[in-house]
């Protein structure tokens, strides 16, 4: 199958770009902006837009994207309600979308009504924090039916064996852990981390992506002289939440100022 996702990255990088994924939580604000906003992250110049659904245990998810569930679920938000707020979003939004969801709304909803209602909006990749490789299996063959790509995560602590695991076979971009815990700002990267990135690109086939902890322009820079692009999460949202339109802007310029190599 064509991965759009991977292609779209691909384009970025191959135009002297990186790329830059921007996250927001679904229903956060409401769900009457939820598309406007994909259409302004779009419009801003993000290369692939990660969509999270909010739940009630999210445990990879630090205090702002944890706070910003509770807002949605406060309002009411349902993984049904979503589905129905984007059935047209492909009438102006055209970039890839990815769902950041956890396992227990996707069993919740039925697996095979996720993929269909999945490729009916047009949606293009889903990223499952709490699924173990070991345990894809079905669901990431009805999502591959289904044409939508199942994105895996690798992290600092994962040895080199597993990370091979973790590349062969995977679909869309490999989404780098760059910190040892939950989502959320962070003043810098340790040597570590450009270690562990430079480890994953040699050995994926795929493009490679860092996330968790980024939070400014200065370390889009910083981080993306070693990976294909970035997914900025919590940084965005706060963003949003106070009204800052234009700091966003400015946050996804961070990735074309940097010097490719």
């Amino acid at each position: 199958m064509t991965n759009q996702i991977q292609l779209a990255i691909e384009h970025s990088v191959n135009k002297g770009e990186k790329a830059f994924v921007p996250y927001i939580m679904a229903g956060d604000g409401g769900l009457d902006r939820l598309v406007e906003r994909l259409e302004f992250l779009e419009q801003a110049g993000a290369t692939v837009i990660e969509i999270g659904i909010p739940f009630s245990d999210p445990v990879a998810d630090g205090p702002t994207i944890q706070a910003a569930g509770q807002r949605a679920l406060k309002a009411g938000t349902t993984l049904k309600g979503i589905f129905e707020t984007l059935e047209h979003v492909r009438r102006t939004v055209t970039i890839p979308l990815i769902f950041m969801t956890y396992l227990n709304p996707i069993l919740s909803y039925g697996i095979d009504q996720f993929a269909k209602a999945c490729k009916t909006i047009g949606l293009n990749g889903v990223i499952i924090p709490d699924l173990p490789l070991e345990e894809e299996g079905e669901l990431k063959h009805v999502l591959k039916e289904a044409d939508i790509s199942l994105i895996r995560l690798a992290t600092l602590t994962s040895p080199l064996e597993r990370l091979k695991t973790i590349t062969q076979d995977a679909e869309g971009f490999i989404y780098a852990v760059t910190v040892k815990g939950v989502t959320g700002a962070r003043g810098g990267f340790e040597e570590e981390v450009t270690k562990f990135l430079g480890r994953l690109k040699l050995i994926s086939p795929i493009p490679v992506l860092a996330g968790f902890g980024i939070s400014n322009t200065e370390q889009v820079k910083e981080i993306t002289q070693f990976c294909d692009g970035v997914v900025v999460g919590s940084q965005i949202i706060q963003h949003f939440e106070n009204g800052e339109q234009e700091k966003i802007k400015q946050l996804l310029s961070g990735r074309l100022l940097v010097n490719i190599k």
